[in-house]
């Protein structure tokens, strides 16, 4: 099964196969979402007082080997190859700008796993090491789900003459989900590559890429996309 038949919705179960996404290097960008310290450093299990914290971090180590296991190394992989061939590499971040957090959106204020205190400067509001920006790449800051509702995003796309944007990073089902929704509505192209990003689990992640598929972006792996734009290993 390719791409063009995989993590379908009941919407599209008997729509057709959809063309090629047009990837022309010049007007393509890839955008790496939230892939922050804060989401990849863990405690020392031992550290933990109770049970329910110690199932509770538990729960969330399939996510943890699936980062460091595929996720990082598949997008550290495209880097590479995005750099070689001069095609755009930008950057969204969760931070916000006071030390406070007064600034933050309603949603990143609220209690649980959404309420984040990330100031711009500070260690956990970055990307994680082996997917840091290099050079001029542009990274935008956001305390909104939606990368292009919370930033200047849309200016900056619509400047380097962006048309088509491949999405990948964290969490599926949230702020992946909301930026491509907006840069659909903003009728950007855009492809999902799924053995790029993660979810809190795998249900979650899969469930989104069937809603998300077809009527908001184009999703498929990361091979899939090299081989549409021939990307050869540097």
């Amino acid at each position: 099964m390719s791409w063009k038949t995989e993590n379908r919705s009941f919407y599209y179960a008997l729509a057709p196969e959809p063309d090629d996404p047009v990837l022309d290097p010049a007007t393509t960008a890839l955008l790496v979402i939230d892939v922050q310290n804060t989401y990849l450093e863990r405690p020392d299990r031992a550290s933990l007082a109770s049970e329910a914290e110690r199932a509770h971090y538990d729960g969330w180590t399939p996510f943890h080997e699936r980062m460091h296991g595929t996720v990082i190394p598949n997008i550290a992989d495209l880097l590479t190859r995005f750099r070689a061939r001069g095609i755009e590499c930008l950057f969204a971040r969760i931070a916000c700008q006071t030390t406070d957090g007064r600034d933050r959106s309603l949603s990143q204020k609220k209690p649980g796993f959404n309420n984040l205190l990330l100031p711009k400067d500070e260690h956990a509001s970055q990307m994680v090491p082996a997917l840091a920006p290099v050079g001029d790449e542009i990274v935008v800051t956001k305390t909104t789900d939606s990368a292009l509702t919370g930033t200047n995003l849309r200016l900056i796309l619509a400047n380097l003459g962006i048309r088509t944007v491949v999405c990948v990073g964290i969490f599926t089902d949230q702020c992946v989900s909301s930026t491509v929704r907006s840069l659909a509505d903003e009728s950007f192209d855009v492809v999902v590559l799924e053995d790029c990003c993660a979810a809190a689990t795998d249900d979650l992640h899969r469930r989104e890429l069937e809603i998300i598929n077809m009527i908001y972006c184009n999703v498929m792996r990361a091979n899939d996309l090299t081989s549409l734009m021939n990307l050869q290993v540097p």
